[in-house]
């Protein structure tokens, strides 16, 4: 026998085989309890095995992005289209109401013009007329000037006018014989004249060339009085040598001018429009 027989031990004794039966007890228990159970109870459903797959959010949602997209970029074409027509047709009304504007003026354009021109032919059948007249009157004058030339003594004037003979005669007879023809601005005749230009060529009748324009021809004579007039004389409005209209006294208290486009040349007495001075050149 040992002389430590019977020294007491200080180490714990062992448990594991303890605890090992307690674990395995328990663990037994649990599946008892549950092959218990399971015989116990209602029959299990067979576990499922087949997958199913479910649908991809994020590819759904893209379709549905991209056709809305492409029926917004639909619409898009749709409008701009739409525009186009709407622009093209507001155009085309444009173009007509254009058209039918410029037929409607040329309409009347032509319409003027054939009324113009029916207008200048009667005017030019009574203008010639008129110079046919005017012609023959101016040929019974120039016959009676020279008729008193070779006798010596002038010849009697109608009452309206006073004695005229020789230069004046010729001046005086051009100058009424050119009455009813228009006024022309730059005008010289033979159907047309301005005022200088009808005093111009009447004195021309006679031999004497006076110059062009109211300014030089207001200074081209000796001034005389407005009360001792004698035909021939030339008449001038506004102040000698800047005058800005002439006519020829032709007697009897009446001058003869060119006047303005709206009267043409006529016949008027002195008190129809005074004028300022005037210049005897013969």
């Amino acid at each position: 026998m040992s002389h430590t027989a019977h020294i007491p031990s200080h180490r714990k004794p062992r448990q594991r085989a303890s605890k090992s039966a307690l674990r395995a007890g328990v663990a037994g228990g649990v599946l008892s309890t549950i092959a218990v159970a399971g015989a116990a109870g209602p029959a299990q459903a067979e576990p499922v095995t087949q997958t199913i797959e479910m649908p991809t959010i994020t590819s759904g949602f893209s379709t549905a992005v991209a056709a809305s997209a492409q029926a917004t970029q639909q619409v898009a074409l749709d409008l701009e289209t739409q525009a186009d027509e709407d622009a093209a047709a507001e155009k085309a009304a444009k173009t007509a109401k254009k058209a039918h504007a410029e037929a409607v003026r040329k309409a009347e354009a032509k319409k003027k013009a054939e009324a113009a021109a029916k207008a200048r032919a009667e005017a030019e059948a009574k203008e010639r007329a008129e110079r046919a007249s005017r012609t023959s009157e101016r040929t019974t004058l120039s016959a009676s000037s020279g008729s008193s030339d070779s006798s010596g003594s002038s010849a009697s004037a109608p009452s309206s006018s006073s004695n005229v003979s020789g230069s004046a005669a010729s001046i005086v007879a051009f100058a009424k014989a050119q009455v009813g023809d228009a006024y022309v601005p730059g005008g010289t005749g033979p159907n047309s004249w301005d005022c200088s230009g009808l005093v111009q060529a009447a004195y021309r009748t006679a031999g004497i060339d006076l110059p062009r324009v109211s300014q030089s021809q207001s200074t081209f004579g000796t001034q005389v009085s407005l009360d001792n007039l004698q035909p021939g004389d030339i008449l001038y409005w506004g102040s000698a040598g800047s005058a800005y209209h002439v006519a020829i006294y032709v007697g009897g208290g009446e001058f003869v001018g060119a006047q303005n486009s709206n009267t043409g040349t006529v016949q008027r007495s002195l008190d129809y429009d005074r004028p300022t001075g005037a210049v005897r050149v013969l």
